[in-house]
């Protein structure tokens, strides 16, 4: 549709220029204009010295510490999610409702809240954690710390994305597939999990890139310790501890910038598979 041909339509409800600003006017003053000191904060910085900084080997180990971190969260969410995507929409159980109802818990939840829930439970001393320990496995203060908490945030990113599409896949498709001899593990691969990934890909990458920028749930359980268990979001805030406000920035504006392109590599993928359902 074209933007002419969208400014020409009778709206649905009453309103449009005022509804229009508005949103025009809230999408600049709580995303734009906040993002422009980043770029306030580096204009005195020149070429080399910004480079420097987002280049220093305790930034780089936070870059590493970090992707490591949310990719592996980010799997593990992949797996979960589809896993309680479908318990969700397949079955019918006491406490559906519920537990439907709490996959979105870490939305509403504080997450420093989270942090400091998931520090006291796989503390070495912890209700969970005492039984890793048995088996010197450490949760706290170390990657799998971190691993859990980017997970418990960004879990319903992945549910949320599959839940709608396995309500429109009628089971209709899997006892077709099952009358034709398949079995249920050619039935999952071959007939239902085709129809499930775009979502699965764009919950998977919406969570990775949730992760990228925790800070509340992780400050806690990952000890912040540098080139270990220090990831970027708590970089930058050891910068503004020190006053180092363009160092800061310099930081701030790569994850930016990299979240920024994995989100228009998401919004250009889920174009592309509009365009081949609508092809279909």
């Amino acid at each position: 549709m074209s933007s002419a041909l969208f400014f020409r339509r009778q709206p649905v409800l009453p309103g449009f220029t005022l509804s229009f600003g508005l949103s025009v006017l809230f999408v600049s003053a709580v995303i734009l204009v906040p993002l422009t000191a980043l770029p306030l904060y580096l204009s005195g910085l020149g070429w080399a010295e910004y480079w420097q900084l987002i280049t220093d080997p305790r930034v780089l180990a936070s870059y590493q510490v970090t992707l490591k971190a949310a990719a592996l969260a980010a799997v593990a969410n992949a797996l979960i999610g589809l896993l309680l995507a479908w318990v969700l929409v397949r079955y019918r159980f006491p406490g559906r409702r519920l537990m439907d109802a709490l996959v979105d818990l870490p939305f509403a939840l504080p997450t420093a809240v989270a942090g400091i829930t998931l520090t006291t439970l796989f503390a070495s001393n912890g209700w969970l954690g005492q039984w890793f320990h048995r088996f010197d496995i450490q949760i706290t203060y170390a990657v799998p710390g971190l691993v859990l908490a980017m997970a418990f945030t960004s879990l319903p990113f992945v549910v949320r994305a599959l839940q709608p599409v396995l309500e429109d896949l009628s089971v209709d498709y899997e006892d077709a597939a099952r009358t034709l001899g398949a079995n249920r593990a050619k039935s999952f691969l071959y007939v239902v999990l085709p129809h499930l990934r775009p979502a699965l890909i764009t919950g998977t990458a919406l969570a990775f890139i949730r992760s990228l920028g925790e800070f509340g749930a992780v400050i806690f359980i990952a000890g912040n310790i540098p080139f270990e268990t220090e990831v970027t979001s708590l970089m930058i805030f050891v910068r503004l501890q020190e006053y180092d406000y363009e160092a800061a920035a310099a930081v701030a504006s790569v994850v930016l910038a990299t979240s920024l392109l994995l989100l228009i590599a998401v919004q250009r993928l889920q174009h592309h598979y509009l365009k081949r359902l609508q092809g279909n």
